[in-house]
């Protein structure tokens, strides 16, 4: 295998014998096989979409199976095999409605599962010689899969867009290219990058529309005495069905990781047995998972697997995009049902409640709607001089021990500086006491990873209200975590917005050769970080 997606790969190089994500290199290989039917398919429907007959089928599968290639979602070679067959049909029946000349070897192929194996060591990340070439398509790669997850969830509210659907497919054909340059991967980067902010805007839209704009909330992190249900991932729909059928049990419904930020929308907090915030990030549940008693649902990515011996091994339910050998899956909705989640309710009745492993609250519902809201507030304190800078510290959590710098940094930022946020690095600090200005919190919770569009929102909003020609001018600083390929997407989005000095951590991505971060760090002042003092000098200059 050959896997450099995530932040964590090893040696900072990139995984060759098991993901440190746990994945195995057979399940690893099926995953880059999987990529490549989705991209024969995508020269299918291209095709069929240029002459007016695009396969919603095949749009479906294409965002379905880059998500369920994403880090941390699915760790099943039976559940991933399956998909490739079922694409390999698919191909087959695009390929009768349409011919493709010059096809590409992604379209050509049409192999048996005996065949599998062999085929997937052949068409991974290193089948790209050159790597510069190789490090910009594996850029858009992971930008794609950021993006499939928030066309999924938006998907599964009944938001979906032709637009991005068309893009998608475009790139993924690009891709097969053997005669692409550089120059127009650059282009097809940025491109990437303004298509995530219009999937990022859908989910938004998706999520306000369905439960309520975000609202200030505090949300418990200690335990009830009932038996509990923990849903850790980020898919709502799931959560809002799960706490449908859940009502009137007698069994809570406790949030875990990405998904704390479901407390903060109207809709879903109105559920009184919804009753807080089971642990930290997701790193952390190897640990938390074994006090809590009740069976975990995983609704996207996000999973370690557990170890042989863990307690919960057999409390474990998996659905949409996620995988895990052992697990128990919940079916997809079929004919406008919702899920049925009767046995992972019926099996938290039979298990104690959860052991509580912290106690007290958690202040969240910052997003942009929220802080617009409080616009003239926030303006009057950066006017008076209250409110110095702002520091976007948006993105994810893991677990090296270098992660501790945004503990550290958030602790000794001035009295002065207000920390905007969305996605799992917030549990480096939400916790800490770090105080308010003249009534707004020091640390602002836009929510999801997903809802990192709120964070470009809010800087254009604070753009127009000072009046500044350029988002750049404005008195924020991006010190931003990334992990895995939805913050890809954010960072690609970001920079479409024409945000520049943008700081990633804990480490530059292994997939980024010197001469394309040469571009990135040129074009876009991209950097990485330093130390917590020499940092704070640099940035509050």
């Amino acid at each position: 295998m050959f896997c450099y997606q995530c932040q964590e790969t090893a040696m900072g190089t990139g995984c060759i014998l098991k993901g440190v994500c746990g994945k195995i290199s057979e399940v690893s290989n099926l995953q880059d096989l999987l990529l490549f039917v989705v991209r024969g398919i995508a020269v299918y429907n291209e095709r069929l979409r240029e002459a007016g007959t695009p396969c919603e089928e095949a749009d479906k599968f294409i965002y379905d199976s880059l998500f369920v290639t994403i880090t941390n979602a699915n760790f099943s070679r039976e559940n991933i095999t399956e998909k490739i067959k079922a694409g390999l049909q698919l191909k087959r029946e695009l390929g009768k409605r349409v011919a493709v000349d010059n096809a590409p070897d992604e379209c050509l192929w049409d192999g048996t599962e005996e065949e599998f194996a062999e085929k997937a060591e052949t068409v991974g990340v290193l089948r790209t010689a050159d790597e510069d070439i190789r490090s910009l398509k594996e850029l858009v790669h992971y930008g794609l899969k950021g993006m499939a997850a928030y066309a999924e969830h938006a998907g599964n509210l009944g938001y979906k867009s032709a637009e991005i659907f068309a893009f998608m497919q475009h790139a993924l054909v690009q891709l097969t290219r053997t005669d692409i340059g550089v120059e127009e991967l650059i282009g097809l980067t940025l491109e990437t990058g303004r298509h995530g902010v219009t999937a990022m805007a859908m989910l938004d839209a998706a999520n306000t529309g369905a439960y309520g704009n975000p609202e200030i909330s505090e949300v418990n992190i200690g335990v009830r005495n009932n038996p509990g249900i923990l849903i850790s991932g980020h898919d709502l729909k799931d959560l809002e069905e799960l706490l449908q059928q859940t009502e009137g049990t007698g069994v809570d419904v406790y949030t875990h990781s990405e998904m704390l930020p479901a407390h903060y929308y109207p809709q879903l907090k109105k559920y009184k047995h919804l009753a807080g915030n089971y642990g930290n990030a997701w790193w952390k549940q190897k640990e938390e998972f074994e006090s809590f008693n009740g069976p975990i649902l995983f609704t996207s990515n996000c999973i370690v697997p557990p170890r042989s011996n863990a307690s919960y091994k057999d409390r474990i339910y998996v659905t949409g995009a996620c995988g895990l050998d052992g697990a128990f899956y919940i079916p997809e909705r079929k004919d406008g049902q919702p899920k049925d989640f009767s046995a992972i309710i019926a099996h938290a009745k039979r298990c104690l409640p959860p052991v509580g492993i912290e106690s007290g609250t958690i202040t969240g519902g910052f997003a942009h709607a929220q802080v617009t809201a409080l616009a003239d507030k926030v303006v009057e304190a950066v006017k008076s001089g209250a409110i110095r800078k702002f520091f976007v510290m948006a993105g994810c959590d893991g677990r090296m021990k270098s992660r501790d710098y945004y503990t550290e940094f958030a602790r000794r930022l001035p009295a002065d500086t207000v920390i905007l946020t969305a996605g799992c690095a917030k549990y480096r600090y939400n916790k800490l006491e770090l105080g308010d200005i003249n009534g707004i919190p020091r640390v602002l919770d836009a929510g999801q990873c997903n809802d990192s569009y709120s964070l470009a929102v809010i800087a254009l909003k604070l753009k127009e209200a000072f009046g500044l020609d350029d988002i750049n001018r404005l008195p924020i600083v991006y010190n931003i975590a990334w992990y895995e390929q939805k913050a890809v997407i954010v960072l690609l989005a970001l920079l479409s917005l024409g945000v520049k000095q943008i700081h990633l951590g804990p480490t530059l991505p292994a997939f980024l050769s010197p001469n394309v971060t040469k571009v990135l760090v040129e074009q876009f002042g991209i950097g990485g970080i330093s130390s917590v003092d020499e940092d704070l000098v640099k940035f509050l200059a």
